[in-house]
Order: structure tokens, then C-alpha cells, then sequence
């Protein structure tokens, strides 16, 4: 039977046969297990959803060892931070368990008020969403609380010394950054050290090889790849020509519409073909290639199934060698997607680097 990373198919790495891949949470934070669960899908932004579905992930995460939990005031107007806090107050060990990261600094609703842009990182905005997140995570503390998108409107020092009150405070215990560029994490390194910096990377956006990765290492930030399984076109499953994608994320994503679905599945099909040569889920394959890029590196993964989860547990006990990671690489070469990551719309507020 071919083993990969040490692993044979027989073996169940998310039922903990091995050792599990934990990381760092900054250069003093908590060790935490290198696959996380980013809540995006506690909404439906990925399909619809039911609490319930929501509750099972929980479950399902204390069940595997996959402690850091990833929501944000943005996702589902707050439901998924709800739903967390609800969750947590209902088990006395279920706070203790899970390192939570919440985000703020992006204007829910009609942004008319924010001068049409997004992001707002106003003193005054940030605290008013730092504490609703609190009281619906029903928490006096949050373990990392990310600038969702900062605001170039105020110099990130100025943000910086915000957030750092914060924490002075005791409301938050770290602080990161999400979707900024390498030179913008350095100034704001100079003010707090930054314990996360989170962007999107997988196989098939691949931009923070481009000073970002770099960066965290030199910092001793961690580097938190969301979407790294490319919203679902590195599994076994990805969306198919003429689904309905009305309400998704992805309705009108230039990745997403054709020509450049057809060509993307053409791609990855190559892909998942080599994950089941190897033995293991398509999923599961592409996570590992995320925490083979770095010893800093940790993925959040979202999904509404928890047979999805525990494919995705199994990458935190998966061990490339860089025989494989290269033979991967191969298959899908840095630069294979067809299409823009987001579209115009989606593209607002973020930092643009390279």
C-alpha cells in the first residue's frame, strides 16, 4: 500500500494514529492544532445551513483535537459568533478548549454611511464591534482579535494603538491582521508584536509567497491561510458546471464563471486524481501542501459537513516530505488558475501588494 508523508491509508490521522501537527499563535501565544475551522459557513455563504449543522461542527471539532475556532463580527450579521458563544455557555469545557479569533473593522450594511467604503477603523467603530462581539461569544475576553481589513485612511500606528488598548484593557489577548501587505504588517510590527496575519492561500492563490509567508517568519507571526482549499475546488466535490450558485460567495467569482470553471476543473481534476492515488481525500491533500509551506502556517478550513471536517483533520497529522510537496506543485503549477480570486466588487477594502 503507497504511504505518503509517513501515513498509510489505513491509518485514521484525525482519530489521532499520529501525532497531530500543533502550531504556535504568534511568538508567545498558545500552541494551538495546525488545522483550525474558519465559520464563514455557519451562514450561508456557501449554501444554506442550520444551527444545528453548526453545533455538529463543534462537536465534531472537540472530537478531532481541532481547537481554534475563526468567526468574525461580519459573518451572518453575528449569527456565527451566537452560535459560538451559545455553544461555549452551554458546556463548562468548551471555552477552555477551543483559542477563538474574532475580527472587526468592516461597516456591515450600507457603507453611504462610511463614505462608501468599506472599512472603518475608527476608535470609536472598532470598539463598538469589539464589544457586540464579545457579548455574543459571551466572553470577557477574546483569545485573538484580527483588523478585518484596515483603512487607509488612518495610518495603521494609529489603528495599532487601538488595538493595543484593547488589549490593556483585557479584551483581547493577541492581536492580527487579516489580508494587509508585508510592508503594512512591518509598521504595525514596530507599535505590538502581531501574533496572526491571515490571507487567503491554497494551491490556487498563491500571492503570499510573495513576501507575506517571508514576513510572518521573520516576525514570528503566524501566517493563517483561509479558504485553503480554494472554496471547495481542491476537494472531491467542487462545484460543477451550471450549478445554481445563487446567494454564494462565489456567484459571479471570475474562478467561478466560464470559460474559467471548465478550465479550473480541468486543472484540479489532475489533482484530485494524484490525492487518490495517494489514498487520501482531495481536501486532505491540499491542506497538507498549506502546512508544508512553513512551520508558521495554520489553515481554517470552512465547511457545513462534518464528514468534510474530519477529512480535513486528517491534514494536522499528515507529514509532506518535499519529494511530494514538489510532485503536488507539479500537478498544479504556481500561476494553473483561470481567473481573478475575487471580482471588482469583492476586491474592495483589501490591501493590493505585488
Amino acid at each position: 500500500m503507497r504511504c505518503l508523508g509517513g501515513i498509510t491509508s489505513t491509518q485514521q490521522p484525525g482519530r489521532h494514529a499520529v501525532t497531530m501537527i500543533r502550531r504556535t499563535l504568534g511568538q508567545d501565544g498558545p500552541e494551538i492544532a495546525a488545522i483550525g475551522y474558519g465559520s464563514m459557513s455557519f451562514g450561508a455563504a456557501y449554501g444554506p445551513t442550520t444551527r444545528d449543522q453548526s453545533v455538529a461542527i463543534l462537536d465534531a471539532m472537540r472530537e478531532e483535537g481541532l481547537d481554534h475556532f475563526d468567526t468574525a463580527f461580519l459573518y451572518a450579521g453575528g449569527q456565527a459568533e451566537t452560535i459560538f458563544g451559545e455553544y461555549c455557555a452551554s458546556s463548562a469545557s468548551a471555552r477552555s478548549f477551543f483559542t477563538v479569533a474574532t475580527k472587526g473593522g468592516i461597516y456591515r450594511g450600507d457603507p453611504a454611511g462610511n463614505d462608501g467604503f468599506p472599512n472603518n477603523n475608527s476608535p470609536a467603530f472598532l470598539t463598538e464591534q469589539l464589544e457586540a462581539s464579545l457579548r455574543r461569544l459571551q466572553t470577557e475576553c477574546v483569545d485573538l482579535y484580527y483588523l478585518h481589513r484596515w483603512d487607509p485612511r488612518l495610518p495603521i500606528e494609529a489603528v495599532m494603538e487601538t488595538l493595543v488598548g484593547f488589549k490593556q484593557a483585557g479584551k483581547i489577548r493577541a492581536i492580527g491582521l487579516s489580508e494587509v501587505a508585508p510592508s503594512t504588517l512591518r509598521r504595525a510590527a514596530s507599535v505590538h508584536p502581531i501574533a496572526a496575519v491571515q490571507s487567503e492561500y491554497s494551491l490556487w492563490t498563491r500571492q503570499p509567497e510573495l513576501g507575506m509567508l517571508q514576513t510572518c517568519a521573520e516576525l514570528g507571526t503566524a501566517f493563517v491561510a483561509f479558504s485553503p482549499v480554494g472554496r471547495g475546488i481542491l476537494t472531491d466535490r467542487p462545484v460543477a458546471v451550471g450549478d445554481d450558485l445563487s446567494g454564494w460567495f462565489i456567484d459571479g467569482n471570475p474562478r467561478f464563471t466560464e470559460p474559467n470553471l471548465s478550465a479550473n476543473l480541468a486543472w484540479t481534476d489532475r489533482f484530485r486524481a494524484l490525492a487518490g492515488d495517494k489514498g487520501v481525500p482531495a481536501a486532505t491533500l491540499a491542506l497538507a501542501w498549506v502546512l508544508a509551506k512553513g512551520e508558521h502556517t495554520i489553515a481554517i478550513p470552512g465547511t457545513r459537513s462534518v464528514t468534510h471536517l474530519r477529512e480535513a483533520a486528517q491534514a494536522a497529522a499528515l507529514r509532506l516530505t518535499a519529494e511530494e510537496v514538489a510532485e503536488i506543485e507539479a500537478v498544479l503549477p504556481i500561476g494553473f488558475a483561470h481567473g481573478d480570486r475575487y471580482s471588482d466588487q469583492q476586491w474592495r477594502g483589501q490591501e493590493r501588494y505585488c
